[in-house]
């Protein structure tokens, strides 16, 4: 990982981030990754969109557990392994914030995904990730070509 939990924060800090979001890139064997929909009727200005499991970072809690609790309240899943860092996007909250998303690669304990907070989901295949935002394109077309030899 070339970027430290504590560097990411400070990093975070110092740009006048006032709220961190964790993002999980979780693939199956076929290298189809999971995507959660929001649904249509939520209120914080991304109802409707596809998105990678995530977590918001709730007050002295690091990185890493903000990525396991999030990957698991929002899956049903527990990460076991926390992989490589992926990158980093910029965008407001529904609430205004200035927010920024840190993507990690994770594998989880299985792929029975049980959701709480998402209407659906699904593993996509790379010509399914045109249904995420671009930032999340990217860093997605970034993590194909790393982990999947560019087949994905």
């Amino acid at each position: 990982m070339t970027e430290s939990q504590h560097t990411l924060l400070t990093a975070a800090l110092n740009d006048g981030i006032e709220e961190i979001v964790v993002g999980a890139v979780l693939a199956d064997a076929a290298g189809r990754v999971l995507l959660l929909h929001r649904p249509d009727i939520a209120r914080d200005g991304f109802a409707g969109l596809w998105e990678l499991p995530s977590g918001t970072r709730e007050p002295g809690e690091m990185v890493f557990e903000t990525l396991v609790r999030g990957v698991e309240e929002a899956t049903g899943l527990t990460v076991t392994v926390v992989g490589g860092y992926l990158g980093q996007f910029d965008y407001r909250s529904g609430s205004g914030k200035a927010t920024r998303q840190v993507t990690f690669a994770v594998t989880t304990d299985g792929d029975s995904v049980q959701l709480s907070e998402h209407d659906d989901y699904q593993w996509a295949a790379h010509d399914r990730w045109d249904s995420v935002s671009p930032e999340v394109q990217q860093i997605l077309q970034d993590w194909s070509a790393a982990h999947l030899g560019n087949r994905g």
